[in-house]
C-alpha cells in the first residue's frame, strides 16, 4: 500500500475518533460495531478471563480494542487479544500471543487480507477470524512464519496450546447469544 501522504504514530496519536495505520496510510475504523460485534467480542473476553483467573496465570491478559503499535507507521486496533509480557502501557508494543478479529462487511478485506499479513509478519501464535453474521470461526495458527488454516468452528471447541496461559474456547458458547 502506498499513501499519497505518509503518517507516523505521532500523527496517529493526535487524531479523534477511531483509526488504523498502515504503513502509513489512515484507514477510519467503521461506525461502532454492530450488537452482534460486540456480544462476540465480549464473550471471547469473558471467556477467556475466566480461564485466567481460574489458572492464576498472571503473565497474560485479555484486552479488547487496544492499540497495537507495529512500527512507527503501522498502529493497529484489534478486537480482542491475548497479550503476554507486555510492559507498555497505553498500547502494545510485542504482538500478542493470539488476535481475533470479528469480521463486518466494512472491514473484512482490511482484516481477510492485510492484516493477516501483519500478523502472520509480527508473529502472532493465532489469528482467528469471527464472522457473527455465519456463526463461524476461522482459526490460523503459525507454524514456520506462515499460518496454517486450523479449521472451520462454529458449534466445537478449541485448545489454544504452546502459548503462555493456553485456553479452550467452546464457539457454541461464543455464538450462543448472535442474534440472525
Amino acid at each position: 500500500m502506498e499513501a499519497i501522504e505518509y503518517y507516523t504514530y505521532e500523527d496517529y496519536k493526535m487524531w479523534e475518533g477511531d483509526w488504523e495505520l498502515i504503513d502509513g496510510f489512515p484507514l477510519a475504523m467503521a461506525p461502532s460495531p454492530s450488537k452482534n460485534h460486540q456480544l462476540v467480542a465480549s464473550a471471547i473476553i469473558a471467556n477467556i478471563y475466566y480461564q485466567l483467573e481460574k489458572s492464576n496465570c498472571n503473565r497474560c491478559e485479555v484486552i479488547g480494542e487496544i492499540d497495537y503499535k507495529v512500527c512507527e507507521d503501522t498502529i493497529l486496533k484489534p478486537d480482542v487479544v491475548l497479550s503476554c509480557n507486555d510492559e507498555g502501557e497505553d498500547y502494545l508494543t510485542k504482538a500478542p500471543e493470539v488476535v481475533f478479529e470479528v469480521i463486518s462487511k466494512s472491514t473484512a478485506k482490511r482484516d481477510e487480507k492485510f492484516k493477516f499479513k501483519i500478523y502472520e509478519r509480527e508473529k502472532v501464535k493465532y489469528y482467528v477470524l469471527l464472522y457473527p453474521n455465519d456463526l463461524k470461526a476461522k482459526i490460523y495458527k503459525l507454524a514456520n512464519n506462515t499460518y496454517i488454516k486450523e479449521g472451520d468452528f462454529s458449534n466445537e471447541k478449541y485448545f489454544f496450546k504452546d502459548i503462555s496461559c493456553p485456553f479452550t474456547l467452546d464457539f457454541k458458547e461464543i455464538f450462543k447469544r448472535v442474534k440472525r
